[in-house]
């Protein structure tokens, strides 16, 4: 049973008038201020939504992906396969997609324009976000030359404690104790980890167990990051429209960050030149901060971050320099099967000759941790057990 129309578009013009995204929180926002009756009741919130999400997207078996709550991932590729991630990996469909070529390119289209975004042969790619937080990646020819590819990247709102990540077997206790340790402290610390390796997931995890007292000011490309903590204030970067204008970087909001009386400032991801402006921040006395950055182990992060460093005119000894005075701790994240584990807690420290390296303080193999002694120390010197 579908719910009225008029209802339906009551709640898309309200929710285009506020500017806010398509989410069950919003939606029953929407639906008590138009007068729509009982927004409380979990069937019409699902029907509503449900109903603007098909009418945006315009296929069924899209949404049906889409509202299944088991679903991270769905790929659409050129040959018309639908692959899907529901926790453990990807697996083909066992239906083909019935869109053909002409059609998914329209709706791709259509979902671009939604963005603020174009998606022709002149600019052939694209990457936003939908209004209901998923994120979206296309490519067309001439780029894409087996047709349309369609990346779809759901967005959910549970987040997870400390303890119940423990008790799902994502999280051993002792790496519990020393991360709450860890914050305790204020140490600030980078987690890290392959794509879809639950990063951004653990980050708001821990960000959970700060006291409400601080103010966390988060930065990122596009929103992700969700947490349970009473004062969170959240910035988001934008892509130049359709016209070549209006574009806001991470470099931006990392300035404007600073200026808004932050305890903890977090970056949702390090990408590119803005790494110049993070390693900053963190040594202006902003202490506890945190972000994520992909990275294939703890030792590859100073790599990495000289990488990013390169990009915003930051040489090799400056940048060791400012990430040796910054950052502490390294958080690896790593996918084993249908779980999402942390792999490693590393310690940043200065070597005999002015670099950093990552020395591992404890790790799931239970393989030797150097670095366990000095992180116990540092610790100690901050009044941390």
């Amino acid at each position: 049973m579908k719910p009225p129309m008029s209802l339906a578009a009551q709640v898309k013009q309200h929710l285009l008038e506020v500017g806010s995204p398509l989410t069950s929180a919003c939606v029953t926002a929407a639906i008590r201020a138009v007068g729509g009756g009982a927004a409380d009741s979990d069937t019409l919130v699902q029907r509503v939504t449900h109903a603007l999400r098909t009418e945006l997207v315009g296929s069924a078996e899209i949404n049906a992906f889409l509202d299944d709550v088991c679903v991270t991932d769905v790929l659409i590729n050129g040959d018309g396969n639908a692959w899907v991630d529901r926790g453990s990996g990807l697996q083909r469909n066992a239906l083909r997609c019935s869109h053909g070529d002409t059609e998914l390119r329209g709706m791709v289209q259509r979902l671009a324009v939604a963005c603020g975004q174009r998606l022709d042969e002149a600019k052939p790619w694209v990457d936003a976000r939908l209004p209901d937080g998923t994120r979206m990646h296309a490519l067309i020819a001439p780029i894409a030359t087996d047709g349309v590819n369609l990346s779809l990247r759901t967005f959910r709102q549970r987040m997870f404690t400390l303890d119940e990540l423990v008790a799902s077997g994502c999280l051993q206790p002792q790496a519990a104790q020393l991360l709450r340790a860890i914050l305790d402290a204020k140490l600030t610390f980078l987690v890290t980890g392959g794509t879809n390796t639950g990063k951004t997931t653990f980050l708001a995890s821990l960000l959970g167990e700060l006291p409400g007292s601080e103010r966390l000011v988060v930065v990122e490309d596009s929103q992700e990051l969700r947490c349970y903590h009473p004062h969170v204030v959240s910035l988001q970067a934008r892509v130049r429209n359709a016209d070549g204008a209006g574009s806001i970087s991470l470099r931006d909001l990392v300035r404007q960050a600073l200026r808004m009386r932050p305890d903890r400032i977090i970056v949702g991801e390090c990408r590119g030149a803005e790494v110049v402006e993070l390693l900053c921040a963190l040594n202006t006395g902003h202490d506890g901060c945190a972000g994520t950055l992909h990275a294939n182990s703890t030792a590859d992060v100073p790599a990495r971050l000289e990488a990013l460093g390169a990009l915003g005119g930051l040489d090799r000894s400056a940048l060791h320099s400012q990430l040796a005075a910054s950052v502490q701790c390294v958080l690896h994240m790593r996918r084993r099967g249908p779980r999402r584990v942390l792999e490693e807690i590393a310690l940043l420290r200065r070597d005999d000759h002015g670099e950093v390296t990552a020395a591992a303080a404890w790790a799931l193999d239970e393989r030797p941790t150097v670095g366990r002694d000095a992180l116990y120390n540092l610790l100690a010197d901050r009044a941390v057990t």
